[in-house]
């Protein structure tokens, strides 16, 4: 006798979700790439260059590497965690610039200043330049996500996903 397992929508949803947000999550770090290869808080360093420190580089087509890559596993995350949620255009902005904020404190203010050997948690041009570009980053993950989630209900003949 066979059994049938039977895996609700939601459930269901998670890996469309994961590669929507991966892709949402490239554009976000695109958009803040670009953000951190023309920003230079501190002595005309540009900050993507900073990036490629956390693997003990200089060079800012490492920095773009790590950092895309970073944007990836953040965007699938997104798309995991939030990505039902993420269906409208007011939910789908204020999670991304909410999300962003939470990378930057996790990232800008712990991460990356604990990996260099900074201070963590402190406030500093570098930082304060860091949070533009994170809401950036949110911004842009999440409007993508909607305009992905739109794209495939409609498709799909649906309105709403």
């Amino acid at each position: 006798m066979a059994t049938a397992a039977h895996v609700s929508p939601q459930i269901a949803e998670i890996p469309v979700h994961a590669t929507w947000g991966a892709a949402a999550g490239l554009v976000g770090g695109i958009g803040f790439g670009i953000w951190m290869s023309v920003s230079r808080p501190i002595m005309d360093t540009a900050v993507i260059t900073m990036v490629a420190g956390l693997l003990g580089s200089t060079n800012a087509f490492a920095g773009w590497l790590i950092h895309l890559a970073i944007a990836l596993t953040a965007g699938t995350v997104f798309g995991v965690v939030f990505g039902h949620l993420a269906q409208r255009l007011a939910p789908a902005a204020v999670l991304g610039l909410v999300y962003g904020a939470a990378w930057w404190a996790l990232g800008a203010l712990w991460i990356m200043p604990a990996n260099m050997g900074m201070p963590v948690f402190e406030w500093n041009d570098v930082t304060a330049s860091s949070l533009g570009g994170h809401l950036v980053f949110g911004l842009l993950a999440g409007l993508t996500f909607l305009g992905i989630a739109q794209t495939a209900g409609k498709r799909a003949g649906r309105t709403a996903v």
